[in-house]
């Protein structure tokens, strides 16, 4: 090899390229770790009504380690990431000396039973809220569902002004509401939103005018519904009302007065 010089050249070309490369990183490392490059600012920006100042700073005080050039930027979204509110994250540097941190919150729809909060994409997250929520029940992966029904039967219910305060999706994919007044509404597994159109169209001018609260509303018949009256207390003894039997009627036929307590069962109809 000693007899080959254009060899020994290439070597010693290569030895030097290496410690040329060798030594500016060794500097350029050094200079990135001087204090001459410090993270002095930390924005935060994004519609915040949960993610706190305290918060904050308690992540940066934590987890923001190292310069301008240094600073973990994957560890970091990772600490923000975490804030129970925190639904995504971006964080991008701002020279010279600048982070810059986008959150985007988690906007509250309703409670997951008692374990988590349902936002309005769908998703289940973990925080505190004193705010008054309807619940969702059903299975695990029906998160989404639900939240997309629930804005669906609000809208139906508003036209008899009633609200939900629960709504249940069953294994069998069966839907449940119920309102702010106590009432059950069953909906069965098809046609939900037709039949309960149908149902806040004429609470107004049927039900409504009762003058007597409705505990259970059964719309799974093709073209009408049954409700119910609760059972009514004697002392400490349950006894069902005297019309406490379901009321039958046909969506499309019932007008106002056509239903009244007092001839109920004189009124009780089969639906087809």
């Amino acid at each position: 090899m000693w007899d080959k010089p254009t060899l020994l050249n290439w070597i010693a070309n290569l030895l030097f390229a290496l410690s040329v490369v060798v030594t500016l990183y060794a500097v350029l490392y050094a200079v990135v770790h001087l204090p001459i490059f410090p993270l002095r600012e930390v924005k935060v920006d994004g519609q915040l009504s949960h993610v706190s100042r305290e918060q904050v700073k308690l992540i940066v005080d934590k987890h923001l380690k190292g310069n301008f050039f240094t600073l973990d930027l994957i560890k970091a979204h990772d600490a923000f990431e975490k804030l129970p509110w925190a639904r995504n994250v971006s964080l991008r540097r701002r020279w010279p000396d600048s982070l810059e941190v986008m959150i985007e919150e988690h906007q509250e729809l309703a409670r997951w039973d008692s374990i988590a909060l349902v936002d309005t994409h769908g998703e289940l997250f973990h925080a505190a809220s004193g705010s008054d929520l309807p619940v969702f029940y059903g299975p695990a992966d029906g998160a989404i569902e639900i939240a997309a029904q629930y804005g669906e039967f609000s809208k139906a219910l508003k036209v008899a002004n009633l609200e939900v305060a629960n709504l249940t999706l069953t294994p069998r994919r069966a839907w449940q509401v119920t309102t702010k007044n106590g009432m059950v509404i069953e909906l069965g597994r098809v046609e939900m939103q037709a039949r309960l159109e149908k149902f806040a169209s004429v609470y107004n001018t049927t039900i409504a005018g009762l003058n007597k609260k409705i505990a259970y509303a059964d719309l799974r018949y093709p073209n009408g519904f049954a409700v119910r009256k609760p059972m009514e207390m004697n002392g400490k003894h349950e006894v069902k009302s005297t019309n406490a039997k379901p009321i039958y009627a046909k969506a499309s036929d019932v007008k106002a007065g056509d239903i009244k307590p007092s001839n109920i069962n004189k009124q009780r109809q089969t639906v087809h």
